[in-house]
């Protein structure tokens, strides 16, 4: 079965030009959206990466470093240019790859590039869209999305964000998976399902589509409006995260920074 992030690649940049010189596992493709250049990417599975713990979609050390380099081909060939090309991250990631050579030849440095061409992006003008339209799990997450100026996802239920696996969160925190469920319906921010993570307010909009896993032409003329709904919203209240904090689980958050900004007044 084809991942969720290739379907919705393949539907959103049918007629785009495939980018060559990129990881297998790293899929770039541009086109033009609106008159603008836009740039897509996903990452993929590669059953033949030569870190097996990379062959399934996870962003590792290679997937990192060459998000990294998609992103930054695009600032700097518009470094001169009053018109940003726009930037589309497709995320269906189950998580950042963890193993021993990952670790060994810094994985944290490869996702941290991922990251840091996203914000560089976003902070020079580049409206930067993220599209969850399956698993956007932990570090490749993180790595691959999340620093977007507006993030739309799916309502679907294999849609789900978290910062572990519900596996891995049970033995760390010593309950068991139904116990970490049990504790998830009362406390939001522990919740999977993305219900729960639009209630922080870390969305832009939570979009229901026909057939999530074969998106048909109705689900991506909608998509597309969105994100051109995006691209206006973003000319309008600009290209920061202000509307993160907005949401109905983020009360405590608007209040801490109240008082810190209240505390550093001079």
């Amino acid at each position: 079965m084809n991942k969720r992030g290739d379907i919705w690649m393949k539907a959103l940049a049918e007629n785009g030009q495939v980018v060559t010189g990129f990881s297998p596992s790293v899929q770039v493709v541009d086109d033009q959206f609106n008159g603008l250049p836009i740039r897509y990417i996903n990452v993929t599975q590669d059953l033949n990466n030569p870190f097996p713990r990379a062959r399934n979609g996870e962003v590792g050390l290679l997937e990192g470093w060459n998000v990294a380099k998609a992103v930054r081909q695009v600032v700097e060939r518009d470094q001169d240019s009053l018109s940003k090309s726009i930037i589309v991250a497709v995320i269906d990631v189950p998580s950042q790859a963890y193993g021993r050579r990952e670790e060994a030849y810094g994985i944290h440095l490869s996702l941290a590039a991922a990251a840091n061409a996203y914000a560089q992006a976003r902070k020079t003008g580049h409206p930067v869209l993220g599209l969850i339209v399956g698993k956007a799990m932990s570090g490749g997450f993180l790595a691959h999305g999340y620093q977007a100026s507006r993030l739309i996802a799916l309502d679907d239920e294999q849609c789900s964000v978290h910062a572990m696996g519900k596996a891995s969160a049970a033995k760390v925190t010593l309950r068991t998976v139904e116990q970490l469920e049990s504790l998830a319906a009362e406390h939001p921010p522990m919740a999977y399902d993305i219900n729960n993570y639009n209630s922080l307010g870390l969305l832009w909009k939570l979009v229901s589509v026909e057939n999530a896993q074969q998106p048909s032409n109705q689900d991506i003329d909608h998509i597309r409006s969105l994100f051109s709904a995006a691209l206006e919203d973003i000319k309008v209240n600009g290209n920061d995260w202000s509307h993160r904090l907005q949401g109905e689980n983020r009360q405590a958050t608007r209040h801490i920074r109240e008082q810190m900004q209240q505390a550093w007044v001079y």
